[in-house]
């Protein structure tokens, strides 16, 4: 299973992932692993093997599982193409599409992509807004979004690979994408005209990349040198307007303008055996700049528009950060391994413009890893290590949340959330090349990052006190065919993840803003000689939001099934037909609100939110070059 690593992450070592390419790990980080990925042709993949991650670096140490693809030596061209179609509800064709060519030259390997994608949804639902507690309607919405979000990415990189400790990297990337979102939104009130609230939503974001590294030998290791430099450019231009009839009698516009840049070097020495123990030594230094500034503005009935001023709305947030770090590790006897790691992570915070504020953090973060390896169908691996969250630099900056009413205020006093995390895995063989995997494990936090009222009277990302996270997970990866499926594969998924925190405003035990306690998934896939076939089902439980004045939980009704069908002509092309939401589930949301906020116990009124984009199908075709 691939990890979900979120690229936006700022520095490098907290991107890695679980996947190396030729035991190397990649140098772009602006990517997700699927896209890199989708970029190597099939027939360049020599093998894929499965191991544990310290056997790749620092950046992979305590990982059970790391997936190393190596690729063939031979030259010569590679390439891959896709093109996709999916049609919405309405009957409209959404196209997109992607190519990408690897050649190799000796030592060199040359890998450039485009990728077009054209995404695009509908959706339809109501929102019913009731009094509490006689239940009365007070408004009924019915909305329409139709969003566009085109699209493009090229990236290219090379690599010089003369051998062990003897390899270069460059990499560059430039991602152009357009969002544009138009609801309908007719508003029939409790009293009044029935109203048109129509909403615009229109983001330019641009983003660029370039980094590269070399390694060279150094006293019987390697010498890793990284450096990279990203730039994020956005402008957002949201509208609401209530309109009746052709005049307009009052809305808002907001304009976000910012700018993030981050510029990094690393280093790093691995030894293999030093003394008997494996050994990375490194350090790094980051910067990191937010330039931005939000405008917002109240429309009267004339259509006049008047600048609203918020607390922390032109700002800039500038972070400087280094860290240093050793980990080394070694194994005690054939069955038993214990890795160790020490970092020291150090950075300095300055805002300036519409508040200001400094100051400096310091944290030692260390970690212990135990892997037991009984035979050859156990494993077990007990981690305790001490974690530091990375602010949002965004989270200073206040905004307005047109399409949900409601202020968002900075909050330049944030403090970054610190864990000890506690996380047993156990590991067992299934029906071959199958798998069972247990996890527990037990977080105790500190200034749990969450939502506070501010002196303004907003609400605000902030830090509460201590929380606790219990983790229960599981999962069975399982080839069928020596239980008679030839060629079916099943995967199933169960997740529990239980926080709680004390809350502001009740002072009770709550959950974590957003946290759903159960997630699950089923997926199955047959494979024939030239077809197959699946299916997936997914649910979970819902996740709240804890704010000011108002609980906002979202879920979806499940199960939320996908199925397909595949079809491979030829071993270079596949075409597949899938299709989401085969159960027509809708998105549900439920908004309470307190006067004047939850100290409160009596909710005012509730919202009920229904969205639906119903069932779409997805026609892919994907051929392999060279």
């Amino acid at each position: 299973m691939i990890e979900s690593v979120d690229p936006s992450v700022r520095g490098f070592g907290q991107t890695a992932g679980n996947i190396v390419i030729n035991g190397q790990r990649p140098s772009a980080k602006g990517e997700t692993l699927q896209t890199l990925l989708s970029r190597i042709p099939a027939s360049r993949v020599a093998k894929i093997e499965v191991g544990p991650g310290d056997l790749f670096g620092a950046d992979y140490t305590g990982k059970s599982q790391v997936l190393n693809l190596t690729l063939i030596a031979g030259g010569g061209l590679a390439g891959t193409v896709e093109a996709s179609a999916s049609r919405d509800f309405t009957g409209k064709i959404r196209p997109a599409g992607s190519a990408s060519a690897l050649i190799k030259r000796g030592k060199s390997t040359f890998n450039a992509s485009v990728t077009v994608e054209n995404s695009q949804t509908t959706e339809e639902g109501t929102d019913r807004v009731v009094s509490v507690p006689d239940g009365r309607l007070l408004e009924f919405r019915r909305k329409v979004n139709t969003t566009d979000e085109p699209n493009i990415a090229v990236a290219g990189s090379w690599e010089h690979n003369d051998g062990a400790n003897k390899t270069a990297h460059l990499n560059a990337r430039v991602f152009v994408d357009r969002f544009r979102l138009t609801q309908s939104n007719i508003v029939t009130p409790l009293a009044g005209p029935v109203r048109n609230d129509p909403l615009t939503q229109r983001l330019n974001y641009d983003s660029y990349e370039f980094g590269g590294e070399v390694t060279r030998p150094l006293a019987g290791g390697g010498l890793k040198l990284i450096g990279l430099t990203t730039r994020r450019d956005r402008l957002s231009r949201d509208a609401s307007y209530n309109r009746v009839g052709d005049a307009t009698i009052g809305g808002f516009t907001q304009q976000l303008k910012d700018r993030l840049t981050e510029t990094l070097a690393r280093a790093v020495w691995s030894r293999p055996n030093l003394f008997g123990w494996s050994v990375d030594i490194g350090a790094e230094g980051v910067i990191n700049r937010l330039t931005s500034k939000v405008d917002l503005s109240v429309i009267d009935g004339s259509g006049v528009a008047t600048p609203i001023a918020l607390p922390v709305d032109d700002a800039v947030v500038k972070e400087v950060r280094g860290e240093a770090f050793i980990n080394a590790g070694r194994a005690i006897n054939s069955k038993l391994r214990i890795d160790l790691g020490l970092t020291q992570e150090m950075s300095r915070i300055t805002v300036t413009g519409d508040a200001k504020a400094e100051r400096s953090l310091s944290f030692l973060k260390p970690k212990v890893t135990i892997d037991w390896r009984p035979d050859q169908q156990w494993r077990a691996q007990l981690s305790v290590q001490r974690t530091v969250a990375q602010l949002q630099f965004e989270d200073f900056i206040s905004g307005a949340e047109l399409s949900n009413n409601r202020v968002n205020g900075g909050n330049v006093d944030l403090l970054p959330q610190r864990s000890w995390e506690t996380l047993l895995t156990v590991e067992r063989k299934l029906l071959g090349d199958g798998l069972y995997k247990l996890e527990l494990g037990y977080n105790k936090v500190s200034l749990v990052q969450d939502r506070v009222p501010t002196p303004e009277g907003f609400d605000a990302p902030g830090n509460l006190g201590n929380g606790h996270v219990f983790i229960f997970r599981n999962r069975i990866d399982a080839p069928l065919g020596k239980l008679g499926i030839k060629g079916g594969r099943l995967t199933l998924l169960a997740s529990y993840v239980s926080t709680s925190v004390i809350d502001p405003y009740t002072l009770r035990s709550r959950p974590f803003s957003g946290n759903s306690a159960f997630v699950g998934e089923a997926n199955f896939r047959q494979d024939f000689r030239k077809f197959a076939w699946g299916f997936g089902l997914s649910g979970g439980t819902s996740g709240t939001f804890y704010r000011l004045d108002e609980t906002d939980r979202n879920f979806q009704e499940v199960p939320q099934v996908t199925v397909f069908g595949e079809w491979r002509p030829d071993a270079r092309t596949t075409v597949n037909l899938s299709i989401n939401n085969l159960t027509n589930r809708a998105g549900r949301r439920v908004r309470t609100f307190y006067l004047p906020d939850r100290r409160n116990p009596s909710a005012s009124s509730i919202e009920y939110r229904d969205r639906n984009s119903h069932v779409v199908p997805l026609l892919t075709f994907k051929r392999s070059l060279g």
